[in-house]
């Protein structure tokens, strides 16, 4: 394939290198992974189109792919998730395809994702379905030779399993995000930390003795809860789901309607997946100086069209705090209400994406090997590999678990032992 590429300067590679090397210190699991595929070339000759977060992780992931003999591109799944300088050493040093500039307009965004899917991919990995609606609204000339796709988070599975449901879906996609090691691990610890990392950068506010209010308490609310708490916050908790709700009390966090904690409220985040998750009338009740984030997959979860049409004044306070005036009263969105921890900071650590994109890498040899079976549904990871995953990673941190003995094993196999 030929090399083809729209990204802000090839200057920039020699940076994105360094800080690509770096990631890959923390990415033990993704590296083993990267050395058997340079020598088995399981993904030889195939297509993969990748719409991802251009990132230094996300570059360990490209390299592993092309090692395993895919030929790979990439565009970026966020606007302000793009790291210029991981784009510019991905082409020049890496030879990968890239589309992706930090900022880039709608417009651009799509065209990046269409330049992409000019590679006729064999194989679709999204983070957030982008590449797959775009292919059943506008590409269906590709869907024909399309093994899989794959997915990489909560937004895009409810996504696909919504198309599957209305079998609308003309293709199988993997959905990675259902893999144990994906997000109990990336949704928790790396949602958990790299979100508080954003907020922290963007606006430098003291978390301790804060009011922090989170909107939805799935794996990334729970780890974000978490961590606020830990640095002293007192965190409450908004949520639709009676079950969750009910873990939230348990777990020790205060749960209410938004509509209630608006009012009280010093941060807000929202980790939902959902549309308007903060809407105009919660901004109209929050008080003086309220900060405001997303750190669901996009910015749909906080009413910004309705706040642009009410604010009598709007300015930009410091980089990525846009400060809005609605009745006198200030209102802080951090990074235009797009994913905080990547627009404002790195996005997870790579010690957590190593699992991640091992489950990425995994998955992709998993659909070259399995897709003659598959239907146009969405599936898991298998297991196996899940667990694989997990003990390359305790291997690659020296810790080492107990084994079932053959007793054991029979036992828990067994009906007719009793007790």
């Amino acid at each position: 394939m030929p090399l083809k590429f729209d990204i802000k300067d090839k200057k920039l590679a020699k940076a994105g290198v360094s800080k690509i090397e770096w990631a890959e210190r923390s990415m033990p699991v993704l590296r083993l992974i990267r050395e058997r595929f340079k020598k088995e070339k399981p993904l030889k000759g195939i297509n993969i189109a990748a719409c991802l977060h251009v990132t230094t992780e996300t570059a360990n992931l490209m390299r592993t792919l092309k090692a395993g003999g895919a030929n790979t591109t990439l565009c970026a799944s966020n606007p302000l998730s793009t790291q210029d300088e991981t784009a510019a050493a991905l082409v020049s040093e890496y030879g990968i395809s890239v589309f992706a500039i930090r900022g880039e307009n709608t417009k651009t965004y799509y065209k990046h994702i269409h330049q992409a899917l000019d590679f006729k991919p064999h194989i679709t990995m999204d983070d957030g379905a982008d590449l797959v609606s775009s292919i059943h609204s506008d590409r269906k000339e590709l869907i024909k030779g399309i093994m899989a796709g794959t997915e990489e988070t909560t937004t895009g599975v409810i996504r696909l399993k919504a198309m599957e449901k209305d079998k609308a879906l003309m293709f199988p996609v993997v959905a990675v995000n259902e893999s144990k090691t994906k997000h109990f691990f990336d949704n928790r610890y790396g949602t958990g930390q790299s979100t508080l990392d954003g907020i922290l950068r963007a606006t430098n506010l003291l978390i301790a003795g804060s009011t922090f209010v989170i909107i939805g308490y799935g794996w990334c609310g729970r780890g974000l809860a978490t961590r606020a708490k830990g640095m002293g916050a007192n965190v409450i908790v908004v949520e639709v789901d009676p079950v969750k709700g009910i873990e939230a009390v348990m777990d020790g966090f205060q749960v209410m309607p938004l509509n209630k904690a608006a009012a009280i409220g010093d941060v807000f985040v929202t980790v939902t997946g959902n549309l308007h998750a903060i809407g105009l009338n919660h901004l109209k009740r929050m008080k003086d100086g309220a900060i405001v984030a997303n750190s669901g997959h996009f910015n749909v979860e906080i009413d910004l069209d309705g706040l642009n049409k009410a604010a009598s004044k709007k300015r930009e306070v410091r980089p990525e705090v846009v400060e809005y005036t609605l009745s006198k009263k200030r209102i802080m969105i951090l990074s235009e209400g797009r994913l905080i921890n990547l627009a404002a900071a790195e996005g997870h650590p790579a010690m957590v994406m190593d699992m991640s994109f091992a489950n990425q890498a995994l998955a992709a040899e998993y659909v070259v090997k399995n897709h003659k079976k598959f239907e146009n549904k969405v599936y898991v990871v298998p297991e196996k590999i899940d667990a694989k995953i997990a003990a390359l990673k305790l291997k690659s941190m020296g810790v080492s678990i107990d084994k079932l003995t053959p007793e054991q094993v029979k036992y828990l196999a067994s009906w007719q032992m009793g007790t």
